[in-house]
């Protein structure tokens, strides 16, 4: 149980205290009274323009625990520090607020507890009550708890007496509310004879042990560090530090030692004089006690062992510990209570299923019977019906001998028909294996057809292509020769334009006739000139007549002269004598004076022949 569920256990007291009309809600005065009594005792700074700003309101009604809630964790839970308050004081607080309402101890004074005792009682039950509003105490830890007061005065407790009291007291949630416990403790019932001074001081010893965790507490011979002399201390053992006092009123304190896993308690012998001794280790120094006798050392070493363990352990305090393995111990108590139900309610179906199981037997049993009288019956009706079973089977019986007989005489003749057809079944045999070798000889053609098939239309692909390429090839040379023929038209034209030059070139020639003797060596240079261009001209004739043949895709090639097209010769001297007119017009435009000079040269050198243009109009 951490520190914030205990002190939410107090100041649910101190919250319901205030609560008179018991209607779960309380006054915003009076909470915010508590709420600086709160922080007052707590030790926290008080902050009151927080307090303000949470309950002002336009509503001046009363506030729900829910509401009080969020403030409550926010600004004093959230800021509490173990160890930076006393919770003695914080627990008192909250026990007079609830006390003035709901504690009503005998006027008479015949109270068996004191107030400051009924205090101390109520701080018990709330260490020891379930975490659950309202609080209650189940009835194991009542009697753990009077187990306890009733040990600390050296008297037993009467555990069935308790039994009793818990069964006639109404119990709510369980368990009995803290005012129904300290009635039951001041009723007198469970410590009668006994002096309220021997109570009050169980009642400490049992607050000190469970509240303050004082695991034991008593006198001890102590060892001084530096006199080296024998003291007698009160010591108070906890689960983190022994101390030890002055005397047992604990106001002068003389010392502590820290414990941590790290110690240890060990017996010495005796020496000195001083008898039951034992040491406590620790990572400093080693402490040397002695007890009043051997029992007391014995209940001291355990208790610092225990103290030891819980450090080691990681735990503060022991009872809180034990306090949770009880309710450990409950909840299996619960668990194994109900399955033990749980296992009788089983038991008890099982046995209606037995008795159930028994009247189906019954029922069985009487339907057995019956069964036999009808089986009996049966078997008389069997029998009856085998006896003329027999009889019609002996009948069947010569029946079939007879037929055996005509079916032996069948068996001879189905055996030789059965010989004849084991024959043609080898024959078959023989066929069907010769029918397999000619099936697989024709898959292997097919397989070699269908290679074959690849090889043609890959084949054909290729000509298919060859063939495209050679139309296109085609339609080359078709827009060659109309490119050509169109060529040829101006040709043509410019040749009837120089044969009208040319006539007018005849009509000059006869007028400079009379130049021809001075110009002789001119024509004799030009002659070979001319000689020289003829040349030139077949040789380029030829070669444009090698590069204008097409050539084909898979033609032999042929020679110059016959290869091509029948037409294309004509058509290859026209170009020609074109191409040599062409280059006289433009020497005749250069020199007009030579071309006359070469014209009466010409017509000179071919006296006796007709005139002819060149050698162009010849090809032409």
């Amino acid at each position: 149980m951490d520190l914030r569920a205990e002190l939410l256990k107090s100041i649910w007291y101190a919250f319901t205290a205030l609560d008179v009309e018991k209607s779960g809600k309380v006054s915003k005065s009076q909470l915010k009274v508590l709420s600086h009594n709160l922080y007052t005792v707590l030790c926290i700074p008080h902050d009151p323009v927080a307090l303000e700003e949470h309950f002002r309101d336009d509503d001046d009604g009363p506030v729900s625990s829910q509401g009080y809630m969020p403030y409550l964790n926010k600004y004093i839970l959230d800021k509490v520090e173990e160890g930076a308050f006393v919770k003695e004081n914080f627990d008192e607080l909250c026990w007079t607020l609830t006390a003035k309402k709901n504690y009503k101890p005998d006027r008479n004074g015949n109270s068996i507890v004191s107030h400051q005792d009924a205090f101390k009682l109520w701080c018990l039950f709330n260490f020891l009550s379930e975490d659950k509003y309202p609080l209650v105490m189940v009835p194991d830890e009542v009697e753990y708890l009077l187990k306890k007061i009733c040990t600390a005065m050296n008297v037993e407790l009467n555990s069935c007496e308790l039994d009793d009291y818990l069964s006639q007291e109404p119990q709510g949630q369980g368990g009995l509310t803290v005012w129904q416990f300290l009635d039951m403790v001041n009723s007198g019932r469970f410590l009668r004879g006994i002096e309220q001074e021997a109570v009050s001081m169980a009642v400490e010893e049992v607050y000190q042990e469970v509240i303050e965790d004082v695991l034991k507490q008593g006198y001890l011979w102590k060892k001084g560090q530096l006199r080296r002399n024998w003291s007698e201390r009160w010591f108070t053992l906890k689960p983190s530090v022994l101390s030890y006092y002055m005397s047992e009123e604990r106001k002068e304190k003389k010392g502590s030692i820290a414990l941590d896993k790290h110690c240890c308690v060990e017996v010495l012998p005796d020496r000195d004089g001083k008898r039951c001794m034992f040491c406590v280790k620790t990572s400093s120094r080693t402490y040397e006690m002695s007890a009043s006798d051997t029992r007391q050392r014995q209940e001291w070493t355990l208790a610092i062992q225990t103290a030891i363990r819980l450090q080691a352990e990681g735990k503060k305090s022991l009872h809180k510990d034990l306090k949770q393995k009880r309710r450990e111990q409950r909840e299996q108590r619960e668990q194994r209570k109900a399955a033990k139900e749980e296992e009788t309610q089983r038991l008890k179906q099982l046995q209606e299923e037995k008795e159930r199981k028994l009247q189906e037997l019954e029922l069985l049993k009487e339907a057995q019977r019956q069964a036999e009288i009808l089986l009996q019956e049966e078997e008389q009706r069997r029998r009856q019906q085998h006896e003329e079973m027999q009889r019609t089977l002996e009948i069947q019986l010569r029946e079939a001998e007879q037929a055996r007989a005509s079916m032996q005489a069948e068996m001879v003749l189905k055996e030789a028909e059965a010989e004849r057809q084991r024959k043609r079944i080898l024959e078959l045999e023989d066929m069907q294996e010769r029918l397999q070798e000619a099936l697989q000889q024709e898959v292997k053609a097919r397989q070699d057809e269908e290679s074959v098939r690849y090889a043609q239309a890959r084949l054909l692909a290729e000509e298919e292509e060859k063939l495209k390429q050679l139309m296109k090839l085609k339609e080359e040379q078709e827009e060659y020769i109309i490119k050509t023929q169109r060529e040829k038209q101006v040709l043509k034209q410019e040749m009837e334009n120089k044969n009208k030059c040319l006539e007018e070139a005849q009509k000059q020639l006869e007028e400079v006739r009379v130049n021809r003797q001075r110009v002789d060596q001119d024509v004799m240079a030009a002659q070979r000139k001319l000689r020289q261009a003829s040349t030139n001209v077949k040789h380029w004739n030829v070669q444009m007549n090698r590069l204008m043949h097409p050539i084909g895709p898979g033609d032999k090639r042929t020679n110059v002269s016959g290869g091509g097209f029948a037409g294309y010769q004509p058509l290859l001297s026209q170009r020609d004598s074109s191409l040599k007119l062409k280059q006289k017009v433009d020497d005749k435009s250069s020199n007009p004076t030579r071309d006359n000079s070469k014209e009466n040269v010409s017509n000179g050198g071919n006296s006796g022949v007709p005139p002819s243009p060149d050698a162009d109009t010849m090809a032409a």
